[in-house]
């Protein structure tokens, strides 16, 4: 009966393709208050960053030897750095900048599959820090706390994929007193510092607009969703991948009708995603993925399944006007809870999602745009500012310890 009722709400709210519903498909709304204020936000004026210029092992001999650093979700570390290199809060004098950004890629040291890494990447860190520290006197003067670096590692500066070893690991000494920009975010999370600033992942805009059908498409798929279920060669039985929810999505809802999901990746990936209502977004090994930037984008409204989960830029985007949040163990029940969202507030989620600046602030473009994520970062160092008296440290004073961490963290780079 349920499923009868749904065909009946998307036939005629939504459409078919006539030209009143389309109409009403392509109008927009912008978010009242505070923030849609602060999402469009223009930084430029408000800081002043420094960029340190560091030996090209760090950064652009790593990409050299490995071009696909490019096109993975970790890639925000690499735009990032090309931004700022041309952007008009870069300042060329030390003493007058609010920031210092110290481009390294931790990422860029992928798997034969294209998986990063991270078992080199503290000690990279410790090196970049210990030459910034013997050469310029702005590390020591405050031990990092007026310094950011981007970390789109799984679980951040803990540098390690999975949970368990990541919590133990926690997120790498030096970089404790500094503004880390960081793609993963989970309230009362050891690898999450108060003050980071958490970003969306990267998803290539280029590739994403080739992808774009005409916006008075129908969206004739109810749930779409895409990704592994299962973990097989490291979670077999599911219970501890994704917390078991995502296992719990397809134990369930494989054979409802009104649920679109398989592990098939299709090339029409994208276009489908414009053609559902709603596209899942459960956590896999970390509580963030790719699928949250994708399902803004193309105007799928986001069903998110992460329980304590940090949105990007969640000052900014009012992720709950625009998405669903449904916990963790409420998931054998998302049919119900679906189907229940009364059309209407459907249809202001999707106008919300149409409006431009909410897409533009989930991207990293080339060349970059007013409003998109690299701006959002800005706004977030700038809202930072300015910096407390307490950061800066009196003559000779340390401290962080230079000696504590894993055995391995320690060794040269």
């Amino acid at each position: 009966m349920r499923v009868c009722l749904w065909f009946f709400v998307v036939v005629i709210v939504f459409g078919f393709g006539d030209g009143k519903n389309a109409d009403q498909r392509l109008r927009t709304e912008r978010i009242s208050g505070s923030a849609g204020d602060v999402l469009e936000d223009n930084p430029v004026g408000r800081l002043k960053v420094y960029v340190y210029e560091l030996p090209s092992k760090y950064n652009k001999k790593l990409l050299q030897k490995d071009p696909r650093c490019l096109n993975h979700m970790f890639a925000a570390e690499i735009f990032m750095h090309r931004f700022l290199l041309s952007s008009p809060v870069r300042t060329l004098n030390p003493e007058e900048a609010d920031w210092f950004y110290t481009p390294i890629y931790p990422t860029c040291d992928l798997t034969p599959t294209g998986l990063p890494l991270p078992f080199n990447s503290p000690r990279m860190m410790r090196s970049a820090i210990q030459l910034l520290s013997s050469n310029w006197p702005y590390w020591n003067r405050t031990e990092g706390a007026d310094h950011f670096f981007v970390v789109p590692h799984d679980f951040g500066a803990c540098f390690h994929y999975q949970e368990e070893k990541a919590i133990e690991r926690g997120i790498l000494p030096l970089l404790r007193r500094a503004t880390l920009v960081q793609t993963f975010g989970q309230r009362n999370h050891v690898c999450l510092n108060e003050g980071s600033i958490t970003i969306p992942p990267y998803a290539p805009p280029q590739k994403m607009q080739a992808h774009q059908i005409p916006l008075d498409t129908p969206r004739s798929i109810f749930v779409y969703f895409r990704g592994l279920f299962y973990d097989v060669n490291n979670d077999p039985e599911g219970g501890y991948y994704a917390r078991g929810a995502r296992a719990a999505v397809w134990e369930n809802f494989k054979n409802n009708p009104l649920f679109d999901i398989s592990t098939d990746h299709p090339t029409t990936y994208y276009e489908d995603m414009q053609r559902a209502i709603f596209c899942l977004c459960p956590l896999g090994w970390a509580p963030w993925s790719p699928r949250l930037v994708e399902a803004v984008v193309f105007g799928c409204i986001p069903v998110i399944i992460a329980d304590d989960i940090v949105l990007p830029f969640a000052d900014a985007i009012p992720w709950e006007e625009i998405g669903v949040f449904v916990a963790e163990e409420d998931v054998p029940h998302l049919d119900t809870f679906l189907t229940s969202i009364p059309p209407e507030v459907i249809l202001r989620k999707q106008r919300l999602l149409a409006n431009p600046s909410m897409k533009r602030a989930m991207l990293f473009p080339q060349p970059a745009q007013p409003g998109d994520a690299f701006h959002q970062i800005l706004n977030g160092l700038a809202r930072k500012l300015p910096h407390d008296r307490t950061v800066y440290l009196k003559p000779g004073q340390k401290v962080l310890n230079w000696t504590t961490g894993p055995a391995g963290d320690l060794k040269p780079w």
